[in-house]
């Protein structure tokens, strides 16, 4: 008797097969022949920036959006960021548009397929046309990618190299020699961008020169700060100082006085009588507060009087009631 075959094993005896295949063995190992390049597949994304390349170069651009700068830009650049540098993406329409008024020197301009087309759309593709900045057509998914889990990018996103620091001796400098009466923010320990960012936009709407952040345990101008500031960034600058509590002696020697805010503070910001001279404000973490040697050289430390009910106010609110406090009682001095 026969042994029974293993389940799903085939029991033929047949040693071939008895009628030809036509073939069909030879062409599948030929294959299907050469694979096609990226760029010549239309589904791929190089092959749709292909097209888009096409389509920009057909309606009269001066760059090459998927390429290098057209001959005569700047060297320098490099439309594609390479594995680990630091640029930033700078997302929404707000923000990108004031870092290309503000000539801050981008790699690269990123518009979503089908985006709506508005007068602030326009006139980013016209600067970065004039300007020879590589402009690329991705799809939403690739700006939702570059813009980060809570990013709004709203269409857009610009590339750019990484911020650069002013000195903060160079912004007081620069203050006096206009003739104008410096009003500073100094960080004491801020760490979340947006905070940056929103302290940025206050100093910006409310005639700050500019913002001094310590080289260690700081927030940075990175992406997020650039998108809460609104564009501001490109208007008004960061110093960055070495150690914070020796710049700040630094500019008391100079005139300049210092304000610490704090909700402990022995004077009420109403009651503030340097808002028309020389002032730094320093804004210290929503946790702790200004740090020690800080508030030994602060001049005078501010509350800003809130009711009860509310322990503390976030540092990007803080800075910005003092500002306006400062920017009304010089206001109020002129007239």
């Amino acid at each position: 008797m026969a042994k029974p075959g293993r389940p799903g094993a085939g029991n033929s005896k047949k040693k071939g097969a008895l009628k030809g295949t036509g073939g069909l063995g030879r062409k599948s190992l030929e294959g299907r022949g050469p694979t096609p390049k990226a760029e010549d597949r239309a589904w791929h994304v190089a092959g749709k920036r292909k097209a888009a390349n096409e389509r920009y170069a057909a309606a009269g651009g001066k760059g090459r959006p998927g390429g290098r700068p057209a001959t005569g830009s700047n060297p320098n650049r490099s439309p594609k960021a390479k594995a680990g540098d630091d640029t930033e993406n700078v997302t929404g329409r707000n923000s990108v548009l004031e870092a290309l008024r503000a000539k801050i020197p981008a790699t690269a301009f990123y518009i979503a397929q089908r985006v709506e087309m508005d007068d602030r759309v326009k006139e980013m593709l016209s600067i970065a046309t004039h300007r020879n900045i590589p402009v690329l057509e991705v799809t939403r998914q690739e700006l939702d990618r570059m813009a980060g889990f809570d990013g709004v990018h709203q269409g857009v996103a610009l590339k750019v190299p990484p911020y650069e620091y002013a000195h903060p001796q160079d912004l007081l400098e620069q203050v006096i020699d206009r003739g104008e009466m410096p009003l500073f923010v100094a960080l004491d320990g801020i760490t979340d961008p947006r905070n940056l960012g929103a302290i940025i936009r206050s100093t910006a709407a409310f005639g700050g020169h500019g913002i001094i952040l310590p080289q260690r345990r700081s927030a940075g101008v990175n992406s997020a700060a650039w998108k809460t500031s609104a564009g501001a960034a490109a208007r008004i600058p960061v110093a960055m100082a070495t150690n914070l509590t020796t710049q700040l002696k630094e500019f008391k020697k100079q005139g300049v006085f210092v304000i610490g805010l704090d909700g402990g503070g022995d004077v009420s910001l109403p009651e503030l009588a340097l808002a028309d001279r020389p002032v730094v404000i320093v804004v210290g973490s929503e946790g702790k507060g200004l740090s020690r040697l800080v508030t030994e050289n602060c001049d005078q430390i501010v509350s800003i009087p809130i009711s009860a009910a509310t322990e503390s106010l976030n540092a990007g609110i803080a800075a910005s009631v003092a500002l306006y406090q400062v920017a009304t009682s010089r206001a109020s001095a002129r007239d």
